[in-house]
């Protein structure tokens, strides 16, 4: 029985999802004429036509359309395995900063599988606002860091962007209180200004409760009606509300994004943001 070339099912894959050769060719980076020739291998192999040609473009066959869910899983398998057999014992320690809003919310999961694949690294968190992050990342006082911001970073630095959500106490009437109880982080919070922004602009009249900046006095806060925040929307915890309505204004996206040191960034360091980079995509895309 003949062995199938991992290479031929990532242009078929390419040629499948574009719809055309031309733009699958810069996708696996080969010519045009490269790609029809893998293509025509792949169905000399099967003895199938996998595509109908047209002017415009290519459409899969009956065949083609059973090889693409096979492809896929074969494709996932052989870089597992590459990257299991190649991949470098890393040990030692990474110094992680993260914002108090997304720490708890989207990180464990990529933290999870990072220790379960590097058991002999530790990663310590550094938990605080975006700007005190920054200042530690220029300081050299963490190694890696992820921040919320109102613009997003370039290339593998945006990781997510998500709308400001107002959030309070489930059956709570916080949200129709005039004037209306905000519970706001510290000066340097990202989310206090957008939001204060947001509720000037609007003409509403408001209080600030519970000004810190660590988010367990504001869960207190929300849970017992004292007031409503601004959240992420995917890091509202699930007991919770998120309040929408005329009376309140609407809030600004914000973006999370990943910020390493310009210069004597460690290969501990770079495999760590690519665990989150790689994270953050599957999850949130």
């Amino acid at each position: 029985m003949d062995d199938i070339d991992v290479s031929l099912l990532r242009s078929f894959v390419a040629v499948a999802e574009t719809g055309r050769m031309t733009t699958a060719a810069k996708v696996v980076n080969r010519s045009q004429g490269a790609v029809s020739q893998q293509i025509k291998r792949l169905e000399d192999l099967f003895r199938a036509p996998l595509f109908e040609r047209h002017a415009a473009a290519v459409r899969l066959t009956r065949s083609g359309e059973r090889l693409m869910v096979a492809a896929h899983r074969i494709i996932a398998l052989n870089d597992e395995v590459m990257n299991q057999m190649l991949a470098v014992e890393f040990a030692g320690e990474v110094r992680l900063g993260v914002p108090h809003d997304v720490v708890g919310m989207l990180m464990p999961p990529i933290l999870r599988l990072f220790r379960q694949d590097h058991p002999n690294v530790l990663v310590t968190l550094v938990s605080d606002t975006s700007r005190s992050l920054k200042q530690s990342l220029v300081e050299g006082e963490v190694d890696l860091t992820l921040l919320t911001e109102p613009q997003p970073g370039e290339g593998d630095l945006l990781l997510l962007s998500d709308q400001l959500v107002w959030v309070g106490a489930k059956g709570g009437d916080a949200h129709n209180r005039n004037p209306l109880p905000i519970a706001l982080g510290q000066e340097s919070c990202g989310f206090r200004a957008a939001a204060v922004h947001a509720l000037t602009k609007a003409g509403i009249e408001w209080r600030a409760i519970c000004q810190v900046g660590s988010l367990e006095p504001v869960f207190a806060t929300l849970e017992a009606d004292m007031a409503i925040a601004p959240f992420l929307s995917k890091t509202v915890p699930e007991r919770l509300a998120v309040f929408t309505g005329s009376h309140l204004p609407k809030l600004p996206t914000q973006f999370v994004n990943m910020k390493r040191p310009s210069t004597g960034v460690s290969a501990l360091t770079t495999e760590l943001a690519r665990y989150i980079h790689e994270g953050f995509h599957k999850r949130h895309g």
